[in-house]
């Protein structure tokens, strides 16, 4: 089958479900009285709750009387009838929903007029604006195409978009379509960065991390941790990094820890003859608690980089497939003049700047990258967007 003729199936199938399905459902739904207690959360992809709504979800379940539904989509699990499924199930309940709480990019919520009794907030799951997304993308390989863009958006209805800073919030609005918008996209920062402002936490993450990988007792931990490759439905993760070549050169002073994107079901496997030097710590370790244990973080184009930042530490960039990668997703920004350490090709390089990190690093240069992309996240961010959910406009 030709790839156009897929292309005609999939928008034949889309518009069935958004512009008929999807909108009918909650029209039925929302001709109910909206329940003033109801407060929706919405996982897109995982489940699981994440880390995008605990802090959110244990303070509003403390110290409001909300009813809290949590609904997991699970948009890339197999399954398309049953996901289906799942999608009807959230759009009646938010007929009658007071709030709703997102962190990623769902047709399920935009396609059709909610109600003005709702107020539905995004709480991105990124922080910064690093790699592009949504419209962004119109002309990249990324994008799905300039119609479904158009006619299938997945970023409508938001009262408001919480990003990480100030200066990001231009990009946001390009990518969401909010440019002609001014003040749904505010600078109140992203939830789950509070954990990295909380010493007890901090330290509890640490021990947690060296209890579970022996080998990183009495030496420093280098978080390896890239983004997924492809399709999020087909994400794969790269097989680049020379395990041997780093244990050879620094395995008397450092170990490895790996953490792979969620989205990658197949991640390559480390050999069992570097176990007393790497770890495969995706399954094992949240994403928090690796951030929190590493000394040394090597990533590629993932936005951990700004969480990161706070702790004003080491950060390499591992950009074997930049060129590739700029044409398949671009990025918001120079990537060599925004990236706040070395941009390396090879193994060799990344193992020299480590060798030398003493003399090499240059904490000014992460601070003044966290004070520009980071500068909204305090500590606070969850209690600000608690506050933002619940102003009535």
């Amino acid at each position: 089958m030709g790839s156009k003729i897929r292309r005609i199936i999939r928008i034949i199938y889309t518009a069935a479900l958004i512009k008929v399905l999807f909108p009918f459902t909650y029209f039925c739904a929302s001709r109910r009285r909206v329940d003033e207690s109801k407060l929706l959360i919405v996982e897109v992809n995982e489940k699981p709750l994440t880390d995008n709504f605990k802090l959110l979800y244990d303070k509003l379940n403390k110290d409001y009387n909300f009813y809290i539904h949590i609904h997991y989509l699970e948009n890339t699990k197999p399954g398309r009838f049953a996901y289906i499924k799942r999608c009807l199930k959230l759009i009646r309940d938010a007929g009658t929903a007071k709030y709703i709480l997102v962190s990623d990019a769902t047709q399920t919520l935009s396609c059709y007029h909610m109600r003005p009794e709702t107020r539905y907030i995004q709480v991105w799951h990124a922080c910064g604006a690093f790699k592009k997304f949504g419209r962004s993308t119109q002309g990249l390989k990324w994008s799905k195409g300039n119609f479904e863009d158009k006619h299938f958006p997945v970023h409508t209805n938001y009262n408001h978009v919480c990003v990480s800073s100030a200066d990001v919030v231009w990009a946001y609005e390009e990518a969401m379509g909010y440019k002609d918008k001014p003040g749904v996209v505010l600078p109140v920062g992203i939830s789950r960065t509070d954990v990295y402002f909380d010493n007890d936490y901090i330290a509890a993450a640490r021990a947690h991390v060296r209890e579970l990988f022996p080998a990183s007792q009495d030496k420093k931990i280098i978080l390896y941790a890239p983004t997924f490759r492809g399709r999020p439905r087909f994400a794969a993760s790269p097989d680049e990094l020379d395990i041997g070549a780093f244990r050879e050169a620094l395995g008397d002073e450092y170990v490895l820890l790996v953490r792979h994107h969620y989205m990658v079901k197949n991640p390559p496997a480390i050999p069992a003859e570097y176990a007393n030097f790497a770890m495969d710590g995706t399954k094992i370790f949240t994403v928090d608690e690796c951030l929190c244990a590493a000394d040394i973080c090597i990533t590629d184009y993932s936005s951990l980089i700004f969480e990161y930042s706070l702790f004003k530490k080491p950060l390499l960039f591992f950009a074997f497939d930049l060129d590739d990668y700029n044409d398949w997703r671009g990025f918001y920004y120079p990537y060599d003049e925004m990236t706040p350490g070395p941009v390396c090709q090879t193994n060799q390089e990344m193992i020299e700047y480590i060798r030398n990190i003493k003399s090499e690093f240059n904490p000014q240069t992460v601070s003044a990258f966290c004070r520009k992309f980071m500068g909204a996240c305090d500590g606070h961010s969850t209690e600000r967007i608690i506050k933002l959910l619940l102003e009535e406009e």
